[in-house]
Protein backbone atom coordinates (compact mmCIF):
# COMPACT_ATOMS: atom_id res chain seq x y z
CA UNK A 1 0.00 0.00 0.00
CA UNK A 2 1.04 3.60 -0.50
CA UNK A 3 1.95 5.98 2.32
CA UNK A 4 -1.38 7.77 1.85
CA UNK A 5 -3.24 4.49 2.31
CA UNK A 6 -1.35 3.71 5.51
CA UNK A 7 -2.09 7.21 6.84
CA UNK A 8 -5.79 6.83 6.04
CA UNK A 9 -5.92 3.41 7.74
CA UNK A 10 -4.05 4.65 10.81
CA UNK A 11 -6.32 7.70 11.11
CA UNK A 12 -9.42 5.51 10.92
CA UNK A 13 -8.05 3.20 13.64
CA UNK A 14 -7.18 6.12 15.93
CA UNK A 15 -10.67 7.61 15.45
CA UNK A 16 -12.30 4.27 16.32
CA UNK A 17 -10.23 3.96 19.50
CA UNK A 18 -11.06 7.53 20.56
CA UNK A 19 -14.77 6.98 19.84
CA UNK A 20 -14.72 3.84 22.00
CA UNK A 21 -12.90 5.71 24.76
CA UNK A 22 -15.72 8.24 24.89
CA UNK A 23 -13.79 11.15 26.40
CA UNK A 24 -14.38 13.56 23.50
CA UNK A 25 -17.37 14.46 21.35
CA UNK A 26 -17.91 12.35 18.25
CA UNK A 27 -17.94 15.31 15.88
CA UNK A 28 -14.68 16.63 17.36
CA UNK A 29 -12.90 13.29 16.80
CA UNK A 30 -14.11 12.90 13.23
CA UNK A 31 -13.37 16.52 12.36
CA UNK A 32 -9.87 16.03 13.74
CA UNK A 33 -9.39 12.96 11.56
CA UNK A 34 -10.52 14.80 8.42
CA UNK A 35 -8.27 17.75 9.28
CA UNK A 36 -5.25 15.45 9.67
CA UNK A 37 -5.90 13.77 6.33
CA UNK A 38 -6.33 17.17 4.70
CA UNK A 39 -3.08 18.56 6.14
CA UNK A 40 -1.10 15.47 5.13
CA UNK A 41 -2.42 15.64 1.57
CA UNK A 42 -4.26 12.32 1.68
CA UNK A 43 -7.45 14.12 0.61
CA UNK A 44 -8.02 17.49 -0.99
CA UNK A 45 -10.45 20.24 0.00
CA UNK A 46 -13.17 19.03 -2.35
CA UNK A 47 -13.04 15.54 -0.88
CA UNK A 48 -12.93 16.87 2.69
CA UNK A 49 -16.09 18.95 2.24
CA UNK A 50 -17.86 16.70 -0.24
CA UNK A 51 -19.62 14.64 2.40
CA UNK A 52 -21.47 17.64 3.85
CA UNK A 53 -23.29 18.23 0.57
CA UNK A 54 -23.71 14.60 -0.44
CA UNK A 55 -27.34 13.68 -1.25
CA UNK A 56 -27.22 10.79 1.23
CA UNK A 57 -26.30 13.15 4.08
CA UNK A 58 -29.10 15.56 3.17
CA UNK A 59 -31.57 12.67 2.97
CA UNK A 60 -30.63 11.49 6.46
CA UNK A 61 -31.18 15.00 7.87
CA UNK A 62 -34.59 15.28 6.19
CA UNK A 63 -35.63 11.88 7.61
CA UNK A 64 -35.26 13.39 11.08
CA UNK A 65 -37.78 16.07 10.11
CA UNK A 66 -40.28 13.37 9.07
CA UNK A 67 -39.85 11.68 12.45
CA UNK A 68 -40.28 15.02 14.24
CA UNK A 69 -43.60 15.54 12.47
CA UNK A 70 -44.87 12.15 13.64
CA UNK A 71 -43.61 12.76 17.17
CA UNK A 72 -45.13 16.25 17.48
CA UNK A 73 -48.56 15.03 16.36
CA UNK A 74 -48.63 12.14 18.81
CA UNK A 75 -48.45 9.59 16.01
CA UNK A 76 -46.46 7.12 18.10
CA UNK A 77 -48.96 7.36 20.97
CA UNK A 78 -51.67 6.51 18.44
CA UNK A 79 -49.82 3.30 17.56
CA UNK A 80 -49.20 2.48 21.22
CA UNK A 81 -52.83 3.00 22.12
CA UNK A 82 -54.28 0.95 19.24
CA UNK A 83 -51.71 -1.83 18.81
CA UNK A 84 -50.10 -2.57 22.18
CA UNK A 85 -53.28 -2.95 24.24
CA UNK A 86 -53.16 -5.12 27.37
CA UNK A 87 -51.02 -8.22 26.73
CA UNK A 88 -51.45 -11.36 28.82
CA UNK A 89 -47.74 -12.16 29.22
CA UNK A 90 -44.26 -10.78 28.63
CA UNK A 91 -43.72 -12.60 25.31
CA UNK A 92 -46.90 -11.12 23.86
CA UNK A 93 -45.89 -7.69 25.15
CA UNK A 94 -42.45 -7.98 23.57
CA UNK A 95 -43.93 -9.04 20.23
CA UNK A 96 -46.37 -6.12 20.27
CA UNK A 97 -43.53 -3.68 20.96
CA UNK A 98 -40.97 -4.96 18.44
CA UNK A 99 -43.37 -5.45 15.51
CA UNK A 100 -44.35 -1.79 14.90
CA UNK A 101 -40.79 -0.65 15.67
CA UNK A 102 -39.40 -3.15 13.16
CA UNK A 103 -41.81 -2.03 10.45
CA UNK A 104 -41.38 1.69 11.08
CA UNK A 105 -37.60 1.62 11.20
CA UNK A 106 -37.63 0.15 7.71
CA UNK A 107 -38.79 3.56 6.47
CA UNK A 108 -37.44 5.92 9.14
CA UNK A 109 -33.97 6.33 10.59
CA UNK A 110 -33.73 3.94 13.54
CA UNK A 111 -32.20 6.45 15.99
CA UNK A 112 -35.18 8.85 16.12
CA UNK A 113 -37.60 5.90 16.00
CA UNK A 114 -36.06 4.46 19.17
CA UNK A 115 -35.88 7.89 20.83
CA UNK A 116 -39.56 8.48 20.04
CA UNK A 117 -40.81 5.05 21.11
CA UNK A 118 -38.89 4.78 24.40
CA UNK A 119 -41.02 7.23 26.46
CA UNK A 120 -44.27 5.89 24.98
CA UNK A 121 -43.31 2.27 25.68
CA UNK A 122 -42.09 3.11 29.20
CA UNK A 123 -45.41 4.79 29.97
CA UNK A 124 -47.36 1.84 28.57
CA UNK A 125 -45.19 -0.66 30.48
CA UNK A 126 -45.75 1.19 33.76
CA UNK A 127 -49.50 1.12 33.19
CA UNK A 128 -49.44 -2.60 32.44
CA UNK A 129 -46.98 -3.32 35.30
CA UNK A 130 -44.49 -4.90 32.90
CA UNK A 131 -40.71 -5.01 33.49
CA UNK A 132 -39.38 -2.13 31.41
CA UNK A 133 -35.85 -3.56 31.40
CA UNK A 134 -37.06 -6.56 29.37
CA UNK A 135 -38.65 -4.39 26.67
CA UNK A 136 -36.17 -1.60 25.89
CA UNK A 137 -33.32 -3.72 24.53
CA UNK A 138 -35.63 -5.71 22.18
CA UNK A 139 -37.04 -2.36 21.06
CA UNK A 140 -33.56 -1.12 20.14
CA UNK A 141 -32.60 -4.34 18.35
CA UNK A 142 -35.90 -4.39 16.43
CA UNK A 143 -35.14 -0.90 15.12
CA UNK A 144 -31.69 -1.97 13.93
CA UNK A 145 -33.08 -5.11 12.28
CA UNK A 146 -35.85 -3.16 10.58
CA UNK A 147 -33.32 -0.69 9.23
CA UNK A 148 -31.71 -3.45 7.17
CA UNK A 149 -34.88 -4.05 5.14
CA UNK A 150 -34.93 -0.92 2.97
CA UNK A 151 -32.53 1.61 1.51
CA UNK A 152 -33.82 4.44 3.73
CA UNK A 153 -33.92 2.35 6.90
CA UNK A 154 -30.55 3.58 8.22
CA UNK A 155 -28.14 6.34 7.40
CA UNK A 156 -25.48 3.67 6.70
CA UNK A 157 -27.52 2.22 3.87
CA UNK A 158 -27.96 5.63 2.28
CA UNK A 159 -24.31 6.64 2.60
CA UNK A 160 -22.96 3.33 1.23
CA UNK A 161 -25.44 3.38 -1.64
CA UNK A 162 -24.43 6.95 -2.40
CA UNK A 163 -20.79 5.95 -2.65
CA UNK A 164 -21.74 2.95 -4.79
CA UNK A 165 -23.83 5.12 -7.13
CA UNK A 166 -20.96 7.59 -7.54
CA UNK A 167 -18.63 4.86 -8.79
CA UNK A 168 -21.09 2.48 -10.46
CA UNK A 169 -24.37 4.27 -11.28
CA UNK A 170 -25.84 1.13 -12.87
CA UNK A 171 -25.47 -0.79 -9.58
CA UNK A 172 -27.34 1.71 -7.37
CA UNK A 173 -29.85 0.00 -5.07
CA UNK A 174 -33.60 0.41 -5.15
CA UNK A 175 -35.77 1.05 -2.11
CA UNK A 176 -36.55 -2.63 -1.41
CA UNK A 177 -33.46 -4.33 -2.87
CA UNK A 178 -32.22 -5.13 0.64
CA UNK A 179 -35.49 -6.67 1.80
CA UNK A 180 -34.74 -10.20 0.62
CA UNK A 181 -31.89 -10.30 3.15
CA UNK A 182 -33.28 -7.95 5.79
CA UNK A 183 -36.69 -9.59 6.25
CA UNK A 184 -35.42 -13.14 7.00
CA UNK A 185 -32.69 -11.80 9.28
CA UNK A 186 -35.13 -9.53 11.06
CA UNK A 187 -37.68 -12.31 11.52
CA UNK A 188 -35.01 -14.61 12.96
CA UNK A 189 -33.77 -11.86 15.27
CA UNK A 190 -37.25 -11.15 16.63
CA UNK A 191 -37.81 -14.85 17.18
CA UNK A 192 -34.57 -15.13 19.13
CA UNK A 193 -35.51 -12.16 21.33
CA UNK A 194 -38.88 -13.72 22.13
CA UNK A 195 -37.29 -17.04 23.10
CA UNK A 196 -34.12 -15.90 24.88
CA UNK A 197 -35.12 -12.46 26.11
CA UNK A 198 -36.98 -13.69 29.20
CA UNK A 199 -33.92 -15.54 30.48
CA UNK A 200 -31.07 -13.27 29.40
CA UNK A 201 -32.44 -9.79 30.08
CA UNK A 202 -32.31 -8.36 33.64
CA UNK A 203 -35.34 -8.61 35.88
CA UNK A 204 -34.70 -5.47 37.90
CA UNK A 205 -36.20 -2.26 36.59
CA UNK A 206 -33.47 0.38 36.84
CA UNK A 207 -35.97 3.23 36.65
CA UNK A 208 -37.41 2.31 40.07
CA UNK A 209 -34.19 1.96 42.08
CA UNK A 210 -34.33 5.49 43.50
CA UNK A 211 -38.00 6.18 42.90
CA UNK A 212 -39.44 8.63 45.38
CA UNK A 213 -41.62 10.83 43.18
CA UNK A 214 -43.34 13.98 44.28
CA UNK A 215 -47.13 13.76 44.26
CA UNK A 216 -48.76 16.43 42.13
CA UNK A 217 -52.38 17.46 42.00
CA UNK A 218 -53.08 17.37 38.26
CA UNK A 219 -56.27 18.76 36.78
CA UNK A 220 -57.41 17.97 33.24
CA UNK A 221 -60.59 18.65 31.33
CA UNK A 222 -62.49 16.42 28.92
CA UNK A 223 -62.54 18.06 25.50
CA UNK A 224 -66.22 18.41 24.46
CA UNK A 225 -65.21 17.62 20.87
CA UNK A 226 -62.79 14.83 21.79
CA UNK A 227 -63.13 11.05 21.52
CA UNK A 228 -63.56 10.46 25.28
CA UNK A 229 -67.05 11.98 25.53
CA UNK A 230 -69.61 9.30 26.32
CA UNK A 231 -67.02 6.67 27.24
CA UNK A 232 -66.67 5.11 30.66
CA UNK A 233 -63.53 5.59 32.75
CA UNK A 234 -62.53 2.01 31.90
CA UNK A 235 -63.15 2.35 28.16
CA UNK A 236 -61.33 5.68 28.02
CA UNK A 237 -58.19 4.05 29.40
CA UNK A 238 -58.15 6.14 32.58
CA UNK A 239 -58.48 3.20 34.96
CA UNK A 240 -55.04 1.57 34.74
CA UNK A 241 -52.57 4.44 34.48
CA UNK A 242 -49.74 3.07 36.61
CA UNK A 243 -48.32 5.78 38.87
CA UNK A 244 -51.25 8.17 38.46
CA UNK A 245 -54.82 7.72 39.65
CA UNK A 246 -58.09 9.57 39.22
CA UNK A 247 -59.24 11.10 42.52
CA UNK A 248 -62.43 12.93 41.63
CA UNK A 249 -64.54 14.44 38.87
CA UNK A 250 -66.14 17.88 39.02
CA UNK A 251 -69.20 18.19 36.78
CA UNK A 252 -71.44 21.27 36.67
CA UNK A 253 -70.49 22.21 40.23
CA UNK A 254 -71.07 18.70 41.61
CA UNK A 255 -68.18 16.62 42.94
CA UNK A 256 -67.93 12.88 42.24
CA UNK A 257 -65.42 11.65 44.81
CA UNK A 258 -65.66 7.88 44.44
CA UNK A 259 -65.11 7.42 40.72
CA UNK A 260 -66.09 3.96 39.53
CA UNK A 261 -64.85 2.28 36.32
CA UNK A 262 -68.30 2.56 34.70
CA UNK A 263 -68.65 6.30 35.30
CA UNK A 264 -69.29 8.01 31.95
CA UNK A 265 -67.38 11.09 30.86
CA UNK A 266 -69.03 14.25 29.57
CA UNK A 267 -67.60 17.23 27.75
CA UNK A 268 -66.27 19.81 30.19
CA UNK A 269 -65.75 17.33 33.05
CA UNK A 270 -62.79 18.37 35.17
CA UNK A 271 -60.74 15.36 36.25
CA UNK A 272 -58.43 15.59 39.25
CA UNK A 273 -55.50 13.16 39.24
CA UNK A 274 -52.67 12.50 41.66
CA UNK A 275 -49.30 11.41 40.30
CA UNK A 276 -45.66 12.17 39.62
CA UNK A 277 -44.06 14.53 37.12
CA UNK A 278 -43.97 11.73 34.56
CA UNK A 279 -47.65 11.12 35.19
CA UNK A 280 -48.46 14.75 34.44
CA UNK A 281 -46.56 14.47 31.16
CA UNK A 282 -48.29 11.19 30.32
CA UNK A 283 -51.72 12.77 30.77
CA UNK A 284 -50.82 15.47 28.25
CA UNK A 285 -50.44 12.77 25.61
CA UNK A 286 -53.97 11.34 25.99
CA UNK A 287 -56.17 12.40 23.12
CA UNK A 288 -59.36 14.00 24.41
CA UNK A 289 -57.85 15.53 27.56
CA UNK A 290 -56.64 19.11 27.85
CA UNK A 291 -55.53 21.40 30.71
CA UNK A 292 -58.45 22.70 32.72
CA UNK A 293 -59.68 25.95 31.19
CA UNK A 294 -60.97 27.21 34.55
CA UNK A 295 -57.54 27.27 36.17
CA UNK A 296 -55.32 27.76 33.17
CA UNK A 297 -55.35 28.89 29.59
CA UNK A 298 -54.78 26.73 26.57
CA UNK A 299 -51.82 27.08 24.26
CA UNK A 300 -53.48 24.99 21.59
CA UNK A 301 -52.97 27.75 19.02
CA UNK A 302 -49.26 27.97 19.81
CA UNK A 303 -47.42 25.02 18.23
CA UNK A 304 -44.16 25.82 20.02
CA UNK A 305 -44.80 24.67 23.59
CA UNK A 306 -42.86 23.10 26.43
CA UNK A 307 -43.35 21.85 29.98
CA UNK A 308 -41.58 23.83 32.72
CA UNK A 309 -41.21 23.14 36.45
CA UNK A 310 -41.01 26.17 38.77
CA UNK A 311 -40.70 26.66 42.52
CA UNK A 312 -42.59 29.65 43.94
CA UNK A 313 -40.46 32.22 45.76
CA UNK A 314 -41.55 33.97 48.98
CA UNK A 315 -41.27 37.22 47.03
CA UNK A 316 -43.80 36.13 44.41
CA UNK A 317 -46.70 38.60 44.21
CA UNK A 318 -49.21 35.73 43.96
CA UNK A 319 -48.31 34.11 47.31
CA UNK A 320 -51.50 33.86 49.34
CA UNK A 321 -53.72 34.20 46.29
CA UNK A 322 -55.49 31.46 44.38
CA UNK A 323 -54.24 30.52 40.94
CA UNK A 324 -57.46 31.78 39.40
CA UNK A 325 -57.85 35.04 41.38
CA UNK A 326 -54.17 35.85 40.98
CA UNK A 327 -54.62 35.62 37.19
CA UNK A 328 -51.56 33.43 36.85
CA UNK A 329 -52.13 32.92 33.14
CA UNK A 330 -52.22 36.67 32.48
CA UNK A 331 -49.27 37.43 34.75
CA UNK A 332 -46.88 34.82 33.38
CA UNK A 333 -48.33 33.57 30.10
CA UNK A 334 -48.34 29.96 31.29
CA UNK A 335 -50.92 27.27 31.99
CA UNK A 336 -50.74 25.60 35.40
CA UNK A 337 -50.96 21.85 34.88
CA UNK A 338 -50.14 20.53 38.34
CA UNK A 339 -49.26 21.63 41.88
CA UNK A 340 -47.13 19.92 44.52
CA UNK A 341 -46.49 21.08 48.10
CA UNK A 342 -43.86 19.46 50.31
CA UNK A 343 -43.69 16.45 48.00
CA UNK A 344 -47.41 15.73 48.46
CA UNK A 345 -50.62 16.52 46.62
CA UNK A 346 -52.64 19.61 47.46
CA UNK A 347 -56.29 19.04 48.30
CA UNK A 348 -58.97 20.92 46.42
CA UNK A 349 -59.71 22.41 43.05
CA UNK A 350 -56.58 23.43 41.17
CA UNK A 351 -57.87 26.92 40.44
CA UNK A 352 -58.75 27.46 44.13
CA UNK A 353 -55.33 26.44 45.52
CA UNK A 354 -53.67 29.33 47.35
CA UNK A 355 -50.02 29.54 46.41
CA UNK A 356 -47.45 29.27 49.18
CA UNK A 357 -43.66 29.72 49.15
CA UNK A 358 -41.82 26.59 47.90
CA UNK A 359 -44.89 25.28 46.01
CA UNK A 360 -43.80 23.39 42.90
CA UNK A 361 -45.80 24.04 39.74
CA UNK A 362 -45.80 22.30 36.37
CA UNK A 363 -46.52 24.78 33.61
CA UNK A 364 -47.31 24.52 29.93
CA UNK A 365 -45.79 27.55 28.29
CA UNK A 366 -43.63 28.79 25.45
CA UNK A 367 -39.83 28.37 25.38
CA UNK A 368 -39.23 32.08 25.92
CA UNK A 369 -40.62 31.68 29.46
CA UNK A 370 -37.33 30.00 30.47
CA UNK A 371 -35.18 32.98 29.54
CA UNK A 372 -37.69 35.52 30.77
CA UNK A 373 -38.16 34.13 34.30
CA UNK A 374 -35.03 32.10 35.03
CA UNK A 375 -33.53 35.00 36.99
CA UNK A 376 -36.86 36.43 38.15
CA UNK A 377 -37.42 36.81 41.90
CA UNK A 378 -40.90 35.32 41.67
CA UNK A 379 -39.41 31.82 41.28
CA UNK A 380 -36.62 30.06 43.16
CA UNK A 381 -36.15 27.55 40.35
CA UNK A 382 -37.13 27.45 36.68
CA UNK A 383 -36.25 24.37 34.65
CA UNK A 384 -37.57 22.68 31.54
CA UNK A 385 -38.94 19.20 32.10
CA UNK A 386 -37.43 16.56 29.85
CA UNK A 387 -40.55 15.33 28.17
CA UNK A 388 -42.93 16.06 25.30
CA UNK A 389 -45.52 18.81 25.44
CA UNK A 390 -49.13 18.19 24.45
CA UNK A 391 -49.12 16.88 20.84
CA UNK A 392 -51.42 17.97 18.00
CA UNK A 393 -53.48 14.77 17.92
CA UNK A 394 -55.75 16.07 15.19
CA UNK A 395 -52.83 15.96 12.73
CA UNK A 396 -51.50 12.51 13.63
CA UNK A 397 -53.07 10.72 10.66
CA UNK A 398 -51.98 13.55 8.36
CA UNK A 399 -48.36 13.00 9.45
CA UNK A 400 -48.66 9.26 8.84
CA UNK A 401 -50.21 9.99 5.45
CA UNK A 402 -47.25 12.19 4.50
CA UNK A 403 -44.84 9.42 5.45
CA UNK A 404 -46.86 6.89 3.43
CA UNK A 405 -46.77 9.26 0.47
CA UNK A 406 -42.98 9.50 0.68
CA UNK A 407 -42.67 5.72 0.67
CA UNK A 408 -45.06 5.30 -2.26
CA UNK A 409 -43.35 7.99 -4.34
CA UNK A 410 -39.92 6.46 -3.75
CA UNK A 411 -41.00 2.82 -4.10
CA UNK A 412 -43.03 3.48 -7.22
CA UNK A 413 -40.14 5.19 -8.94
CA UNK A 414 -42.10 8.43 -9.38
CA UNK A 415 -39.38 10.34 -7.51
CA UNK A 416 -35.89 9.56 -6.38
CA UNK A 417 -35.41 9.14 -2.65
CA UNK A 418 -34.01 12.62 -1.97
CA UNK A 419 -36.80 14.56 -3.75
CA UNK A 420 -39.43 12.34 -2.14
CA UNK A 421 -38.05 12.87 1.36
CA UNK A 422 -37.60 16.59 0.69
CA UNK A 423 -41.23 16.86 -0.39
CA UNK A 424 -42.31 14.97 2.74
CA UNK A 425 -40.29 17.20 5.07
CA UNK A 426 -41.71 20.27 3.34
CA UNK A 427 -45.24 18.90 3.73
CA UNK A 428 -44.65 18.35 7.46
CA UNK A 429 -43.67 22.00 7.84
CA UNK A 430 -46.35 23.39 5.51
CA UNK A 431 -49.20 21.54 7.24
CA UNK A 432 -48.03 22.43 10.75
CA UNK A 433 -47.30 18.84 11.75
CA UNK A 434 -43.88 20.11 12.77
CA UNK A 435 -42.77 23.72 13.20
CA UNK A 436 -39.39 24.92 11.98
CA UNK A 437 -37.95 25.22 15.49
CA UNK A 438 -38.73 21.58 16.32
CA UNK A 439 -37.51 20.43 12.90
CA UNK A 440 -34.19 22.21 13.43
CA UNK A 441 -33.80 20.68 16.89
CA UNK A 442 -34.51 17.20 15.52
CA UNK A 443 -31.74 17.57 12.94
CA UNK A 444 -29.32 19.04 15.48
CA UNK A 445 -30.09 16.19 17.88
CA UNK A 446 -30.63 18.68 20.71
Amino acid sequence: MTVAAWLALATACVCIVLLAWGRWATELILLGGVTFLLLTGVIDTTQALGGFSHPSMVTVALMYVLVAGIRETGGVETIVRHLLGRPKNLSTATLRVVTPVFLLSAFLNNTPVVATFIPAVMTWARRQKLPIAKLLLPLSYAAMLGGTCTLIGTSTNLVVNGLLADRHPDLALGLFDLAWIGLPVGTAGIGYMLIAGRRLLPRQDPTNLLANPKEYTIEMEVDPLGPLVGKSIEAAGLRHLGDVYLVEIERDGDLIAAVGPEEKLYGGDRLVFVGSTDAALDLQQIKGLRPSTQSAFSLINHPDRCIVEVVVSPECALVGKTIRDGRFRTQYGAAVLAVCRGGRRVEGNLGQIRLQPADTLLLETRPRFLDQYRQNRDFLLVSEVDGPARPHHEKAWLAWGILAGVVLLAAGGLLKILPAVLAGAGAMLATGCCIFHKAKRSVDGS
